[in-house]
């Protein structure tokens, strides 16, 4: 007797980082996307970003059997391309760009950015959420704020890229620039690329 369908067969999934699960998540019920299907891998690699390839090449292989496509939510994330080469193996696409940063503002507006002001440090609605868990404990900041110019002593701003209006958010982001001792600035992104790439999945 022939085995049952899965009943995911005709969906789409994504493997993404979980900085990324709260704006997928908003992607996927304003479009109403219910063909889509996200699994999230922790936030907390790219502190070890060396190890993105073999994490994601697992999700692969385990859950490509289930899915009629499947999409990688990263940039090349500090792996030096060799995410790249997992994906190239595994046969597997991933959003463009090289860090999420670049997909939210959008790759030629990310680009005229960083030349215009190469001494930026970066903040997302995510990272401005958890700056203190994501930057400021994994680099030793809280027991040693004297290390701040040897992180930091080469950056002038501090740019935030606004995913969804939040008042608290924007708190935090600004909070962050004066902790770390930058300019503050924003700009509204939106989803940027995320969104046009997400809705085109399984079109």
């Amino acid at each position: 007797m022939p085995a049952a369908p899965s009943p995911f067969r005709d969906k789409v999934l994504v493997i993404a980082c979980g900085a990324l699960a709260r704006e997928i998540l908003a992607i996927i019920e304003a479009n109403g996307l219910t063909h889509v299907e996200l699994q999230c891998l922790p936030a907390q690699l790219h502190n070890r970003p060396e190890k993105i390839p073999a994490a994601v090449r697992a999700e692969i292989r385990k859950l490509r059997p289930h899915y009629a496509h499947i999409l990688i939510g990263y940039g090349d994330c500090g792996t030096g391309g060799l995410l790249d080469t997992v994906l190239a193996e595994e046969g597997v696409e991933r959003i463009e760009g090289a860090h999420c940063y670049a997909f939210f503002a959008g790759l030629d507006a990310f680009d005229a950015e960083a030349e215009a002001e190469p001494g930026t440090f970066y903040l997302t609605d995510f990272l401005a959420r958890h700056f203190e868990t994501l930057v400021i404990r994994p680099l030793g900041l809280d027991s040693h704020p004297e290390l701040r110019d040897a992180y930091f002593g080469n950056y002038t701003r501090l740019l935030y890229l606004e995913q969804a209006p939040d008042p608290d958010v924007e708190a935090r982001a600004r909070a962050a620039a004066e902790r770390l001792g930058l300019a503050y600035a924003k700009r509204v992104t939106g989803y940027g690329l995320l969104e046009p790439r997400l809705t085109t999945l399984g079109a």
